[in-house]
């Protein structure tokens, strides 16, 4: 059943078994997990079916530190969340992502690989994936000339992507609003989260009209499924009954945000041409591709992160304009317009490049965890949007280690390839020096927000526990990236939804 709720008398009470806050990637795949069952879930959204300016400004705030995309712009506030226009790219965490690492400060989770295992072949289903198996072994069978550069596995190995096209606002529009035990409203902006006298347990929670109604939901168990930035928000901005926000007893709400670094760092110029294609990504074409990676081993022998290479034809690389640069609008729409537009240059000058030798050297492009930190943060300003809640601001803030650890991933790399007699790689400029450890402004993220509730079983540690439960407060959890301790290589969409559909199966076993 779905509802608009701006069409509800003012000062409304809903109530269900089981309150989504939030219509993305995590909420929906949650709340399509329900289907079918006794009990009543409300999924709430904030803003509808479409863009809206109004709602969309809600995401607007300040930022400092290292250069970032304008907030409002970095994620999408309508019924599907960003996956409106992501890029799909899903793959696994590695089992050395989970571990406490001691050279990565603040690393390790409470769960390993083995838990979410079960989870990420299941978020395969909503995602509109392929087979679960992520070893280039199986795709090797799988993809037709899936030829890997000849390099030692026990030193550089094939990370497998595979791709999805699942937008899922339109994808499960109808299931949900069709859904008998599904109670979806739309237009339901929360603006606070009220706890009882105690404040070890959540009451309710508020939204806000932008005609200035206002209406309750209460509900058994609550989830907040946001987004890194929104949820980290909201607990702080709930502060009526703890002045430093939900929980935030120990000042962790809002720290550790993290993001992958997505930026050029060397050229590969081979020395005769090699078989490419399982390392070539074609839009709405590709099942699968692979990026290099460096063996568990190998991280752990130069203490560095974790991080992946890809490849691209260097005349392309040559021409294209960082995506910090070229996704500067802080209208989505218009931002997202620029950054294709740019590449469509991009294309047409690549195009006027003579052949030759340049046809065997490759632009090498980074994908790599940010190291946690706890000066990389959300915190709230002063200025109010629409709905009356103050607004995020997002200071991110980079390490030495970040750096050290790109450098090192390239000087391994070329080692192997000189070693295998292959070719040779030069590193870019910013990558030289190895007394400098800054970042230039085109520095590219990949628009993953990750890590402001991290996960630790200890609340002087962590915001949420190893369920997703919030410390001190009984039922209240966060769904999505916003619980990882650590950010991993790929991208955070398969582990999200992997992640939420585990909490998902936790909280029916307490229904």
């Amino acid at each position: 059943m779905h509802t608009d709720t701006r069409t509800l008398p003012d000062n409304t009470l809903i109530e269900g078994d089981l309150c989504i806050i939030g219509a993305g990637a995590a909420g929906i795949s949650m709340a399509l997990d329900w289907l079918g069952r006794p009990e009543k879930v409300v999924l709430l959204e904030g803003g509808g079916f479409e863009y809206e300016e109004a709602i969309q400004d809600s995401y607007d705030g300040p930022g400092s530190g290292q250069k970032y995309y304008p907030l409002k712009a970095s994620r999408l506030h309508y019924f599907g969340g960003t996956t409106g226009h992501w890029a799909g790219m899903c793959s696994p965490f590695d089992a050395i992502d989970f571990r406490a690492r001691p050279w990565v400060p603040h690393s390790g989770w409470p769960i390993d690989k083995s838990a979410l295992d079960p989870y990420y072949k299941k978020a395969h289903s909503p995602l509109q994936l392929g087979p679960y198996p992520y070893d280039f072994d199986f795709w090797r069978q799988e993809l037709p000339n899936a030829k890997a550069l000849p390099l030692d596995p026990g030193v550089v190995s094939n990370k497998m992507w595979q791709y999805s096209e699942a937008r899922f606002g339109p994808l499960y529009r109808d299931t949900l609003a069709n859904a008998h035990n599904i109670a979806l409203y739309t237009h339901a902006k929360v603006v606070e989260l009220v706890a009882n006298e105690t404040v070890t347990q959540l009451k309710e929670v508020r939204l806000q009209m932008l005609d200035g109604k206002t209406h309750r939901v209460r509900a058994r168990q609550f989830v907040l499924a946001c987004g890194a930035i929104q949820n980290a928000r909201l607990l702080l901005a709930s502060n009526q009954q703890a002045a430093a926000g939900l929980g935030n007893a120990h000042d962790l709400v809002g720290r550790y945000f993290q993001e992958h670094l997505e930026i050029a760092s060397a050229e590969c110029w081979f020395f005769k041409p090699q078989p490419m294609s399982l390392y070539t990504y074609t839009w709405r074409k590709t099942r699968a591709s692979a990026e290099l990676a460096l063996a568990e081993q190998i991280q752990e022998r130069h203490q560095i992160l974790n991080g992946t290479v890809s490849f691209t034809p260097l005349p392309i690389g040559k021409y294209r304009t960082p995506k910090m640069q070229s996704y500067q609008d802080k209208d989505p729409r218009k931002a997202w317009q620029n950054m294709n537009d740019q590449w469509q240059k991009t294309l047409k000058k690549a195009a006027e490049v003579e052949n030759g030798p340049v046809q065997w050297a490759y632009q090498l492009n980074t994908r790599i965890e940010q190291a946690p930190n706890p000066e990389s943060r959300v915190t709230l300003e002063s200025e109010r949007d629409a709905f009356g809640l103050p607004r995020a601001k997002l200071h991110w803030a980079l390490t030495a280690l970040d750096k050290r650890s790109i450098r090192t991933l390239y000087e391994i790399l070329g080692q192997q390839l000189g070693i295998q007699g292959l070719g040779r790689i030069r590193l870019n400029d910013w990558l030289r020096d190895e007394k400098d450890t800054g970042f230039p402004d085109s520095t590219n993220a990949g628009w993953h927000h990750m890590g402001t509730t991290r996960m630790h079983e200890d609340p002087k540690k962590g915001v949420v526990d190893a369920n997703c439960k919030v410390h001190g407060l009984h039922n209240l959890y966060v769904a999505g990236s916003a619980c990882y301790p650590t950010s991993g290589a790929p991208n955070p969409t398969l582990t999200l939804v992997a992640l939420s559909l585990r909490l998902s199966e936790y909280l029916k076993k307490g229904c």
